[in-house]
């Protein structure tokens, strides 16, 4: 009876011929690969803009330093959106002089950070 169902179950990748046992192997390390390329190869192909790349840093929670400033000003520099533009271009501006600036209230930043954040999300849909 053992006979019987031994018989049925497949062979192992030892009881196979060489060259059947390559191709199996091959075909187990090359199909993975092929199904992420195939993924990743679905990604939108839409050109990502600098603008919304660059509206992750100052409405992050984390701190940016002063250094990176001028390369945060450029990206908003390089948006292809012209309010996102103005509005990131103006903020990094601000954050620069408010560096030095004294006696400030603090509300012209807001309003500024108001304008940059309502341009992030009008062009992140």
């Amino acid at each position: 009876m053992s006979d019987r169902l031994a018989a049925r179950w497949p062979p192992t990748i030892r009881n196979l011929p060489a060259r059947t046992r390559r191709s199996a192997i091959g075909a187990a390390a090359v199909i993975p690969a092929l199904l992420l390329g195939a993924l990743a190869s679905t990604a939108s192909a839409a050109p990502h803009d600098s603008g919304l790349i660059a509206c992750a840093y100052p409405l992050a929670t984390q701190d940016v330093p002063a250094a990176a400033y001028p390369k945060l000003r450029a990206e908003f520099a390089g948006s292809r959106f012209a309010d996102l533009r103005t509005a990131g271009t103006a903020y990094v501006d601000l954050a620069t002089a408010l560096l030095t600036a004294r006696g400030t209230d603090g509300y012209q930043t807001v309003w500024f950070y108001q304008r940059l954040s309502a341009a992030c999300a009008k062009h992140e849909r």
